[in-house]
């Protein structure tokens, strides 16, 4: 139990920062061995394997993001039975994910490989990088079970206040997949394929560590009565993430018809865009974090009845994020061209031109950063109480504000337009989250106000 951390009690911002320190730690090597793959496919095999690559970013992104929102999803009744210590609840909540996780990964397997070809053909995928870009995204597609598998246990682990044990997991994760890309690509010459190999068995690691870890947990000894399948929960677990499963979908439709616009500009373009948004996880790193540190605190403190330390520490969580934000801003603003010349490699035109397209991008979005992270920790405060429905609706307003943007700035603005359609989209869904998280608190801290003074 020692690393299982009881976030009802204490300094809240401590609490949320040294519980986001090691996720952020376990994202970055996360972004480092994404950044490395993308970086050893661009210098070993050129401008047009890493357009491939970037070609089917958002395709995958939506299938690893749906896996993502169920279990985000299912760890918010995780998060609310360990705070108000009904540990058998816990045990059923974990069994009852486990088993849609099953049905859930094994389902988005089928589709994905059976709707592969038509989605690529509808984004209109250059011919030029057709046959990599849907290897790729083969490859990858095979690896879903093992990424629901990941993401489920880490997500029981971050519901009990273990940060850590993910870290390490995603420590291990990044060395091996580094190590096997240099064996796949470069070395045995396996294309892009050996990329997409070498990220599934890494995470076949990462995924062992910590179902290991969720064994040795004293909390969790499952007993006998603990494996009952129950419909009831069933129910409860996909109400809360089927919104966030479909939220996440609906965003990457959104990045679907960006890339469709994004294809239209040619090959240098398409590997320019996917350079920086190699970078995207990196930009927002700390606020993924955050976003998980928030949702456990608030999840825990719920349970708890303490709605005043969710208001403390949602007002706390924000300002530490705002600071990192400017942080990273400028760190990409002054380092990110020589960062970008990491996965550009061509004949000196094409390195010049790719670099231009990439650091524009780089730029504005690095400048608009404060503005993604107060979607994230603002969504994942929202979440944690419960409501995975609002989120949802700013979700939708991301997928409007990124689709509008995308088909009508371009019009007007050039290439430069379709920059701005990631922008536009945080902007949307900061609208309405700002609004959604007053409501929320008022139903929360109403009923439960005098409660929550006698207990802090």
């Amino acid at each position: 139990m020692t690393s299982v951390r009881n976030m009802t009690s204490g300094t809240p911002w401590r609490l949320i920062l040294s519980f986001a320190l090691p996720l952020m730690a376990g994202n970055l090597f996360q972004q480092f061995y994404t950044i490395a793959d993308a970086a050893i496919v661009g210098q070993a095999l050129g401008v047009q394997a890493i357009a491939a690559v970037g070609a089917a970013e958002w395709i995958i992104w939506m299938m690893q993001g749906m896996v993502q929102g169920f279990t985000q999803g299912f760890a918010i009744q995780m998060s609310q039975d360990f705070g108000a210590s009904k540990y058998g609840k816990l045990r059923s909540a974990i069994v009852n994910s486990s088993f849609l996780a099953i049905v859930i990964a094994l389902l988005l397997l089928v589709f994905g490989q059976l709707s592969a070809g038509w989605l690529l053909d509808l984004l209109h995928t250059p011919q030029a990088v057709l046959p990599d870009t849907m290897r790729y995204m083969r490859t990858l597609f095979w690896g879903i079970p093992v990424v629901m598998a990941y993401n489920l246990a880490a997500s029981i682990l971050r519901s009990l206040g273990d940060g850590k044990t993910p870290l390490y997991a995603m420590l291990f994760a990044s060395l091996l997949n580094i190590g096997l890309d240099i064996l796949f690509v470069p070395v045995l010459h396996m294309g892009v394929f050996g990329a997409a190999a070498a990220t599934v068995l890494a995470q076949c690691g990462s995924s062992l560590i910590c179902i290991l870890k969720i064994i040795h947990i004293d909390t969790l000894k499952f007993r006998r009565a603990d494996f009952s399948l129950s419909t009831r929960l069933h129910l409860r677990l996909l109400a809360l993430g089927m919104p966030m499963a479909f939220q996440n979908a609906v965003i990457s439709v959104g990045g679907m018809i960006v890339q469709f616009v994004i294809n239209g500009f040619g090959v240098i373009f398409i590997a320019g865009f996917t350079a920086t948004n190699k970078l995207y996880g990196m930009l927002e790193v700390a606020a993924t974090s955050y976003g998980f540190a928030m949702t456990t605190y608030t999840g825990q403190n719920l349970g708890a009845g303490k709605a005043g330390r969710i208001r403390q520490g949602y007002k706390e969580a924000l300002l530490i994020a705002f600071i990192t934000s400017i942080t990273i801003a400028a760190i990409m603003v002054f380092a990110g061209k020589w960062i970008l010349l990491c996965f550009i490699n061509g004949d000196e035109t094409t390195t010049a031109n790719t670099l231009a397209v990439a650091y524009r991008y780089l730029f504005i979005m690095s400048v608009c950063l404060p503005v993604l992270y107060y979607l994230h920790v603002t969504r994942s405060c929202i979440q944690g109480l419960g409501n995975t429905i609002l989120p949802m609706v700013s979700g939708c307003a991301e997928f409007g504000m990124r689709t509008g943007a995308a088909l009508l700035l371009p019009q007007f603005m050039g290439q430069d337009g379709i920059f701005y359609a990631e922008i536009a989209a945080w902007a949307g869904a900061d609208i309405v989250l700002f609004f959604s998280f007053f409501a929320c608190m008022r139903k929360v801290q109403a009923p439960r106000s005098q409660t929550d003074t006698h207990r802090q």
